[in-house]
C-alpha cells in the first residue's frame, strides 16, 4: 500500500479522499491555486503545494506542475478526483512515465471511453444496447442536420468529449437544429477543447440509470448495483438515489452484466460508472441503452457506499496498489435506501444562477449513521466565481425509501446557510413533490412539475417578520451591554436599550424590505415585552438571545426557536425549516435592484462574453437574445428587457466582466 498520495483536485472530493487516506494511515499532499490558499482541503492535508493563479487552466489543469509537486513531496500515487484531469489519458501516461501511480484506469481505457462516438462503436461490438443515433466523424453542420432529420425529433446533440451535463442541447424541431448545434459546439470547445458532437434519439420520459463497476488488475470485475440519477436540470444531476425505485432483480442483473461487459471491452481497471438511458418502467419489456462511461469516481458515489457498506475510495487505493477487489459479486448486497442532494450556491428562482460570497453562516445537520455531509467548505470560507459553486453533498440513508425521504426532508430543514443564495428551499420542495415521493421519475420531472417546484414568490410570513423584528431588538440590547462592559461607567442608564421614558412609553419603527415591499414594524416598549404592530395587527412579543445567532421568541402564547443572521443589510431568518431573506430598510439606500440600471443591462455574475447576438442600432423586441455570457462553465443568454434599440455593447466577445457590470446600452421604446 502507498505511504503518501497526492490529490490532484480541490474542494469536496479532495476532502473526501483525505478522509479515507487518513483512516488507512496514508499521508496526503494537497495542491491548490492562489484562490484556494485557505481552502478546507489545504487545511486537512498533511502537506500542500501551490500550483498557480486562480484560473484552473493555470493551476489545477497544468499536469507538469502537479507531477513536479508529486515528485518534490515524495508522493507515490496521484488521485485525480473527478473533473479537472481525472479523465485525461495524457496525464495518466505522464504519471506512469514519471514512476507515479495514477489512481484510475489505464490511459487506453480513458481514451476508448473519452470520445462518446468511439465508445458507442466499442459498445456495439461488445453487444451492449445502443441508442439510435449518428456517431460519425463527419462534422459538417448540413450533414448533422440531415442525420437529425432522419433520426426524427426530438434529438439530443452531445459533445463527444463531454460530461457533467456540459455541451448538450435538446432539439425539438428541425428549424432549431443549426442554432443549437452552434451553441453546443461553443460550449464543448470552451469546456473540453473539442467541438466534436454526436446526435442521438431523445427518449421521451427517460430514466437515467448508472451502474457502479469496479475492476482490478487480476481480471476481476463486479458491479455495485445501480443509482437512479433521473432528477436533473440542464442535464445536470440534482438528486440521486440507490437503489433505483421499482428496479426488478432481473433488470438489475441485465444492466449490471452489460456494464461489466462494457468495462471488460476496454480492459478497465478501478472505479467507473456505466450510464444508461432506460424506459420509465423496469418490467420485462423495458429497454435500456448505453449512454456513456465515466472513467472515474462519480460525484454521487456516496449513495452506493451507503447501501453496500463499502468505501469506494479505499477500493480505489487497494486496486491501484495492485491488490485484488475486496469482494466478489456474490458477496455484495444491497441494504436499505440512500438519497443524495447537491447543495449549491445558486438561485433556483433565477434560472439557477450561481451565487458567490462569504459563507457567513454554514450549519449543516448533525451527522449520524443516517445522515452524511461531504463538503469542501466551512463557515467563513468563500464561494468564488472560479470553480463549481457546490457547497456540499447531503446524503441520507434508512431501511426503505419512504423513511429515507423523511430523513432528507428533516436534514434539509436543518441546513442553514447565509452569505450566498442556495438551492436548499428548492430541494425541500423537490423531495416533497408528490411525483418524486411517488417515484414517478424521468429526466423531465423538474420541468413537468414546474408549478409545484417554482410556486409564486409569496410575501414573508408574519411569524418571520416578528422574529426578524425581535431579533433586531435583542441584538441591539446585546451590543449595548457589550459596549457598557468596556465603558468607564458600565451601570450608566444611558447604555440601556429598554425603551424607558419618564412619562410615556417609547415607540419606534423598525423597517424591512421584502423585495420591493416596505414592511414597517411599529414597536412600543412595555415593561418586559414589546407590542409590535405590522399591517395594523398588534402582537405582544418577548425574546431571549441564545447561543450564537439563535433566539427564543415568545409570540402571544407561542414559543419559537429561530435564527437571524445579519450579512450587511440582509437578514437571513431561519424558521420552521425555511429561509427568508429581508433587507434592513435604509431610506437613503436608493440603488435599484435587478438587471436594468441606468439604461443598461448588467451581468448577473462574473463571467466572459462569448458572443454578441445583435448589432448597435438594431431595433429588437422584448426577449430578443442580445449576448451570451459564460460563467462557471455555463452559458447564460442576456435578453432585451423590452422593445427598444441596442445603442452599444460595453464589452467585446472574449472579454471578462465583473458581477453587476453594465453589458449593453439599451433604450426602450
Amino acid at each position: 500500500m502507498f505511504n503518501k498520495i497526492l490529490i490532484a483536485n480541490r474542494g469536496e472530493i479532495a476532502c473526501r479522499v483525505i478522509k479515507t487516506a487518513r483512516r488507512m494511515g496514508i499521508r496526503t499532499v494537497a495542491v491548490y491555486s492562489e484562490a484556494d490558499a485557505n481552502a478546507r482541503h489545504v487545511r486537512l492535508a498533511d502537506e500542500a503545494v501551490l500550483l498557480g493563479p486562480a484560473a484552473a487552466r493555470e493551476s489545477y489543469l497544468v499536469a507538469d506542475k502537479i507531477l513536479d509537486a508529486a515528485k518534490r513531496t515524495g508522493a507515490q500515487a496521484v488521485h485525480p478526483g473527478y473533473g479537472f484531469l481525472s479523465e485525461n489519458a495524457d496525464f495518466s501516461e505522464a504519471c506512469a512515465a514519471n514512476g507515479i501511480t495514477f489512481i484510475g484506469p489505464p490511459a487506453s481505457a480513458i481514451r476508448a471511453m473519452g470520445s462518446k462516438s468511439e465508445a458507442k462503436k466499442l459498445m456495439g461490438k461488445a453487444a451492449v444496447p445502443l441508442t439510435p443515433g449518428y456517431h460519425g466523424d463527419d462534422q459538417d453542420p448540413a450533414l448533422l442536420h440531415r442525420e437529425a432529420d432522419q433520426i426524427g425529433y426530438p434529438v439530443l446533440i452531445k459533445a463527444a468529449a463531454g460530461g457533467g451535463g456540459k455541451g448538450m442541447r435538446l432539439v425539438e424541431k428541425s428549424e432549431d437544429f443549426l442554432d443549437l448545434l452552434a451553441s453546443c459546439k461553443r460550449e464543448a470547445t470552451s469546456s473540453f477543447g473539442d467541438e466534436h458532437v454526436l446526435i442521438e434519439k431523445y427518449i421521451t420520459k427517460p430514466r437515467h440509470i448508472e451502474i457502479q463497476i469496479f475492476a482490478d488488475t487480476q481480471g476481476n470485475c463486479v458491479y455495485l448495483f445501480e443509482r437512479d440519477c433521473s432528477v436533473q436540470r440542464r442535464h445536470q444531476k440534482v438528486l440521486e438515489e440507490a437503489p433505483a425505485p421499482a428496479m426488478t432483480l432481473e433488470r438489475r442483473r441485465q444492466m449490471g452484466e452489460a456494464a461489466v461487459a462494457a468495462a471488460k471491452a476496454v480492459g478497465y481497471v478501478g472505479a467507473g460508472t456505466v450510464e444508461f438511458i432506460a424506459t420509465s418502467t423496469f418490467d420485462k419489456d423495458g429497454s435500456f441503452y448505453f449512454m456513456e462511461m465515466n472513467t472515474r469516481l462519480q460525484v454521487e458515489h456516496p449513495v452506493t457506499e451507503m447501501i453496500t457498506g463499502q468505501d469506494l475510495v479505499e477500493w480505489q487505493l487497494r486496486v491501484a496498489a495492485g491488490q485484488p477487489l475486496p469482494l466478489a459479486q456474490e458477496q455484495l448486497q444491497i441494504r436499505g435506501h440512500a438519497l443524495e442532494a447537491r447543495i449549491y450556491a445558486e438561485d433556483a428562482n433565477k434560472g439557477f444562477l450561481p451565487s458567490t460570497g462569504k459563507l457567513i453562516r454554514l450549519a449543516p445537520p448533525a451527522e449520524s449513521i443516517n445522515v452524511r455531509v461531504d463538503t469542501g467548505v466551512e463557515e467563513g470560507d468563500e464561494i468564488t466565481p472560479f470553480y463549481d459553486p457546490m457547497i456540499a453533498k447531503l446524503i441520507v440513508w434508512d431501511e426503505h425509501r419512504d423513511a429515507a425521504l423523511a430523513r432528507m426532508r428533516k436534514a434539509l430543514a436543518d441546513y442553514q446557510v447565509a452569505g450566498v443564495t442556495t438551492n436548499i428551499d428548492f430541494l425541500s420542495r423537490l423531495v416533497a413533490c408528490p411525483a418524486f415521493a411517488g417515484a414517478d421519475l424521468d429526466t423531465g420531472l423538474i420541468e413537468r412539475q414546474k408549478d409545484f417546484l417554482f410556486p409564486p414568490v409569496l410575501a414573508v410570513p408574519r411569524d418571520a417578520l416578528l422574529v426578524a423584528t425581535v431579533g433586531e431588538l435583542l441584538c441591539e440590547q446585546h451590543e449595548a451591554k457589550q459596549k457598557a462592559k468596556t465603558s468607564g461607567d458600565p451601570w450608566s442608564p444611558w447604555h440601556a436599550r429598554d425603551g424607558w421614558r419618564m412619562n410615556l412609553s417609547a415607540a419606534r419603527m423598525v423597517g424591512f424590505r421584502d423585495g420591493d415591499s416596505l414592511i414597517e414594524a411599529q414597536v412600543r416598549y412595555q415593561r418586559d415585552q414589546w407590542a409590535i404592530t405590522i399591517n395594523g395587527e398588534t402582537t405582544l412579543a418577548r425574546g431571549k438571545k441564545l447561543e450564537g445567532d439563535q433566539f427564543a421568541v415568545e409570540i402571544d402564547d407561542r414559543r419559537l426557536i429561530a435564527s437571524v443572521v445579519a450579512v450587511d443589510d440582509k437578514r437571513h431568518v431561519f424558521l420552521h425549516g425555511a429561509t427568508y431573506i429581508l433587507l434592513r430598510d435604509d431610506p437613503l439606500h436608493l440603488v435599484e435592484a435587478g438587471g436594468a440600471q441606468g439604461g443598461g443591462l448588467t451581468a448577473p455574475m462574473p463571467g466572459k462574453v462569448v458572443a454578441l447576438l445583435a448589432q448597435p442600432g438594431q431595433k429588437v423586441d422584448k426577449g430578443t437574445p442580445l449576448l451570451i455570457l459564460e460563467a462557471m462553465k455555463m452559458e447564460h443568454t442576456i435578453t432585451a428587457p423590452g422593445a427598444g434599440t441596442v445603442k452599444a455593447f460595453c464589452y467585446a466577445a472574449g472579454e471578462q466582466v465583473s458581477d453587476g457590470a453594465a453589458l449593453v446600452e439599451f433604450e426602450t421604446n
